[in-house]
């Protein structure tokens, strides 16, 4: 009966040691988690290695779980290489000035016309005689550069009293001339407040859209020229005139129209307003006189008296 109380003693000491010996587990576990999750691996690996010895069925199982690991390992790797992807192009895009900032740049800075909110604005608050009066002036410079169109028709009153058929052209060449230099002009003005071309690369954009002018015009007198022969019966002199001229007066067209934006832009007037009339008063009276010129050189090679 006195050794009963002596085992009680010690189960009770064998317990107490067990419950510190945890409890010190716990504190290290919280104090350095990365050393008690390498000693947990570690234990797990050497519970599975011990299992898989026992039992030759738990290798597969083992197996499983390292492709399940290496599976786990690979996606993640693969998830932050895509945040840094992400974190790059938000950097970028917030760095990338948009398109309103780009047009606003300034003719100081070789973009084209500033276009903000404020003269959004003062357009709104303008009435209608404010505009009239703005623009009427204009107008007036252009209408009476559109006189030597009347000028250029007086001069050639013996041509066209020869061949009266050249008349018959004459509305067609200056739709045609002004049809080619408000694409220009239109293109021009969009890509000047996009901030996709500047001052500096006038030379250059000037040259492509006369280049392009000259195409469309090769393109379309090939066409015009034979269809006014054959199927409205127009003489062979007249109809290779018209064919003749349409890539000169396209070539113009083209030239003004993208070139006059970038002089406006120079001189500091507002290209919207006054760049698309002013193409079409100086194509109107340059390709009406080029008609007239082709005319009496190609008159002369039929052997014609004029």
């Amino acid at each position: 009966m006195k050794r009963y109380p002596l085992i009680q003693i010690l189960l009770s000491i064998l317990l107490l040691f067990n419950i510190l010996s945890s409890t010190t587990i716990v504190v290290t576990a919280i104090k350095n988690p990365s050393t008690t999750l390498s000693f947990i691996k570690q234990k797990s690996n050497t519970m599975v290695s011990t299992r898989s010895k026992a039992d030759p069925s738990s290798s597969s199982s083992s197996s499983v779980l390292r492709e399940l690991k290496d599976t786990i390992s690979s996606q993640a790797f693969e998830i932050n290489e895509l945040k840094k992807e992400l974190k790059a192009i938000s950097k970028q895009s917030s760095n990338k000035p948009t398109t309103t900032e780009k047009a606003g740049a300034g003719v100081s800075h070789g973009h084209g016309p500033p276009v903000d909110n404020e003269d959004i604005i003062d357009y709104a608050s303008k009435s209608f005689l404010i505009i009239a009066f703005e623009r009427v002036g204009w107008l007036a410079i252009f209408l009476f550069s559109l006189s030597f169109t009347a000028l250029i028709m007086n001069g050639f009153e013996h041509t066209l009293s020869k061949q009266i058929e050249l008349a018959y052209f004459v509305p067609l060449m200056a739709g045609h001339g002004g049809n080619t230099g408000g694409q220009a002009v239109g293109t021009i003005l969009s890509a000047l407040s996009a901030g996709v071309i500047s001052r500096k690369d006038a030379m250059r954009v000037v040259t492509k859209e006369a280049m392009s002018g000259f195409i469309m015009g090769v393109i379309l007198g090939s066409i015009v020229g034979p269809i006014s022969h054959y199927v409205m019966g127009i003489s062979v002199h007249v109809s290779t005139v018209v064919s003749v001229t349409f890539p000169l007066l396209s070539t113009i067209a083209a030239f003004l129209g993208s070139g006059l934006p970038f002089v406006c832009v120079w001189l500091g007037v507002d290209p919207a307003v006054i760049a698309a009339p002013a193409m079409t008063s100086f194509v109107d009276v340059t390709g009406l006189l080029a008609y007239f010129l082709l005319a009496n050189k190609i008159f002369e090679l039929f052997g014609m008296e004029l």
